[in-house]
């Protein structure tokens, strides 16, 4: 049987073990592509795979989001000469670094 850090009982144990010990009898976990070699040094492994999901979908955090967003709002401020455009858009600047400063806290 398949060891658990902690003992649990659970009624899918059982099933998922058994589905475990079928594979490994098959051979599906022979030779899988890795295997032989150490496992990368990750700086988080607590979150490695959230980080690994996160990085092989594109995604990134809140703050890089807003941040580009701020970018897109300075260049905006630079190309318009209209006065309410203007004001309009140092309101959407203020608020946006707000959002991006609570971002990077909850980021940490």
């Amino acid at each position: 049987m398949v060891g658990y850090a902690v003992c649990m009982d659970h009624p899918l144990f059982d099933l998922i073990d058994q589905r475990i010990r079928d594979a490994q009898a098959s051979g599906e976990f022979d030779n899988l592509a890795g295997a032989g070699k150490p496992l990368p040094n990750v700086d988080d492994p607590e979150n490695e795979l959230i980080n690994r999901l996160i990085q092989d979908s594109n995604a990134v955090p809140e703050f890089v989001s807003l941040s580009r967003e701020l970018r897109r709002l300075r260049d905006e401020l630079a190309a318009t000469g209209d006065r309410a455009r203007r004001l309009d858009i140092m309101k959407n600047m203020s608020m946006m670094e707000v959002r991006i400063n609570m971002a990077r806290k909850a980021h940490r």
